[in-house]
């Protein structure tokens, strides 16, 4: 029997924080990421997906002790983790849930936090069945002036790729449930390619002005969008 990516991710959530917070690179990437939020003290922003935390304290770093972060995810394993890490916030909330049904940005919604300057979420788009309709309510969700930020990894586009996405291939495949599975009907990252595609495409359609910039050999895709 297929196991659910929650037993999954909760199984290798010690080694994912290991590579979440130990990769090289990836603490400017985080840095790059809370950057292109564009968040101003006092501010609220809402990581979609937050994993073990790694994003969390960048996020708590651009908003003060005044600012409101909320880290949503849906596998416990991980969650505990994040809320280890950010113990000692007293403005770091860290909720159980779907990323594509978000608790919060409603009235009488759980972690309720008013108005969401800013929605960040990084490697998420790839795991869900319809990334662009996700990112539309992600938009829907930030206020008046308010940013989206995607990060995700997909296969490189420069002039060196062919080496560098052998590897991210490999990658890919060993990172999808179940990891006991040889073959599969179609190639695991070109269906990722595919919804990083209509994902990042669907917050430029949905933004007023857009930044885009590629980390780690053209793998990941990082893409802040300003929204009406």
């Amino acid at each position: 029997m297929t196991e659910s990516a929650q037993e999954f991710y909760g199984r290798w959530a010690r080694l994912y924080d290991l590579i979440a917070r130990r990769t090289p690179g990836i603490a400017r990437l985080r840095d790059r990421a809370a950057a292109a939020c564009r968040l101003d003290p006092g501010d609220t922003v809402v990581e979609m997906g937050c994993g073990t935390g790694a994003n969390l304290p960048y996020l708590r770093e651009r908003v003060g002790p005044e600012g409101t972060v909320i880290g949503l995810d849906f596998t416990g394993p991980v969650l505990e983790r994040a809320r280890a890490a950010t113990a000692a916030y007293d403005n770091v909330h860290v909720l159980r849930g779907d990323a594509t049904r978000p608790p919060v940005g409603s009235e009488g919604s759980e972690g309720d936090a008013g108005e969401i300057d800013a929605v960040l979420a990084t490697f998420v788009a790839g795991m869900l069945e319809d990334p662009a309709d996700a990112v539309d309510d992600w938009c829907d969700l930030v206020g008046p002036d308010g940013t989206v930020v995607l990060a995700n990894a997909a296969r490189s586009q420069e002039w060196y790729a062919p080496p560098v996405n052998a590897v991210f291939r490999a990658i890919v495949v060993l990172s999808t449930p179940p990891t006991t599975k040889l073959r599969y009907e179609d190639d695991p990252h070109r269906r990722l390619d595919e919804k990083i595609d209509a994902a990042h495409a669907r917050l430029r359609e949905r933004a007023i002005a857009v930044a885009d910039e590629t980390h780690v050999f053209g793998v990941v895709r990082l893409t802040g969008g300003r929204l009406e």
